[in-house]
């Protein structure tokens, strides 16, 4: 008997009771996706990491035409999350090298200065101030631009052409097309006058090198841009939210911000960052057993990383948050091929940021309830409009 999904959750902390009752009685289940398309949900943490590492489970074949429908049209089917080796592995190594740990941490004390600057203009605001618009969404897009060599003046309308591709591309073509044209007038602008920086290296790569078409080169670039600000800044929204919503929480890395990396990584295996809590899609290429289920050839496979990262067979007490977690296999950054690209970049960002917060702001509150709090509309992520806080 095939199941109804997705599944409704109770709240924004807590992901729906389906995904545990699957994970205990049908760990790979068939469903019914609201178009009636068939697929099998995944549930346990062994099975999930299997799906994302096991190349029979193809992201390739999953984006091609008459492949399960995305709400990330050409931006999944033509990026690095919609790609298999060898193509995913050629793309992926032009742009790896700017996120390797030693890269990243020699942006730490940049990370730092740019935090304290943010922290500074809002300190010199009248409170509330939106933590949206003052720090969790210019922080990351700051960094990456810097990386990437992208002028600030580029700040406003990027994030109207990064909201465009991250909602439903069919829900208003002109904009999404209006997007992808941005997209490549700053790699035109940046042709005209390259530089030290990221940008001018992939554009190097097509016209000197010939390791991309100039179509791999834009969706390429959209990707690492996008990805490079939009989970994180949504991760430090999220973040926050989670830690204020017990006081003794926050109050307990105040007294002790040590704690925090340890932190990070627990809020990245508790907090759910998409509405569904399901990692991308994948096609079966080949029939493949999978916790002791046939799958057949051709099927639409969903790794549910929420499950997964409240396993009881690999978390102690799941379900409770624990700051001092320790041991901490969770696949918030995925895992094999398609592990996050940034996700040392994030984890260091994710890093800075509250511990800035929690030296500099030891009294941060948000000053309405967290149910009044409104989400963007048709995002790939949860995206806060605004966040008001005080201290």
């Amino acid at each position: 008997m095939s199941v109804s999904y997705p599944f409704t959750a109770p709240s924004m902390h807590e992901p729906a009771p389906e995904f545990g009752e699957l994970r205990e009685k049908c760990p790979v289940a068939a469903v019914t996706l609201p178009d009636g398309t068939p697929a099998w949900l995944v549930t346990r943490h062994e099975d999930v990491r299997q799906v994302l590492v096991d190349p029979r489970f193809s992201r390739a074949a999953a984006t091609a035409p008459g492949g399960p429908e995305s709400e990330l049209g050409a931006l999944t089917s033509e990026s690095l999350i919609g790609l298999d080796p060898p193509r995913h592995t050629r793309l992926r190594r032009l742009v790896a090298g700017a996120f390797t740990p030693k890269r990243v941490e020699r942006l730490r004390p940049r990370v730092a200065e740019l935090v304290d600057g943010m922290i500074d203009v809002m300190e010199g605001m009248p409170r509330p101030v939106d933590l949206v618009a003052n720090l969790s969404m210019p922080l990351p897009v700051q960094v990456i631009f810097e990386m990437f060599g992208v002028s600030p003046a580029d700040r406003d309308p990027f994030l109207r052409w990064s909201a465009a591709l991250m909602g439903k591309w069919d829900q208003d073509p002109e904009r999404t097309r209006a997007a992808l044209d941005g997209f490549a007038g700053l790699i035109a602008a940046k042709r005209a006058a390259p530089a030290d920086d990221m940008l001018t290296a992939l554009i190097a790569a097509r016209d000197e090198e010939d390791q991309l078409t100039e179509r791999e080169l834009v969706m390429l670039c959209i990707g690492v841009l996008i990805g490079g600000h939009e989970t994180t800044a949504n991760q430090i929204n999220l973040f926050l939210l989670t830690l204020l919503r017990e006081r003794d929480r926050w109050e307990r890395l105040v007294a002790d911000p040590d704690a925090l990396p340890r932190a990070v990584e627990e809020l990245l295996r508790y907090v759910q960052l998409g509405d569904s809590g399901v990692g991308q899609v994948r096609l079966t290429t080949e029939e493949v057993t999978l916790g002791g289920t046939v799958i057949p050839a051709g099927a639409a496979v969903l790794p549910a990383m929420v499950a997964a990262n409240r396993d009881p067979a690999v978390f102690a007490d799941p379900d409770r948050l624990d700051l001092a977690r320790a041991d901490n296999p969770h696949l918030g950054f995925g895992a094999g091929v398609h592990y996050c690209l940034g996700a040392q970049l994030a984890r260091m960002e994710l890093q800075e940021v509250l511990a800035a917060l929690l030296r500099r702001m030891p009294g941060l509150r948000i000053t309405v309830p967290q149910e009044e709090l409104r989400f963007k509309f048709g995002m790939a992520v949860r995206s806060l409009e605004t966040l008001p806080v005080t201290w």
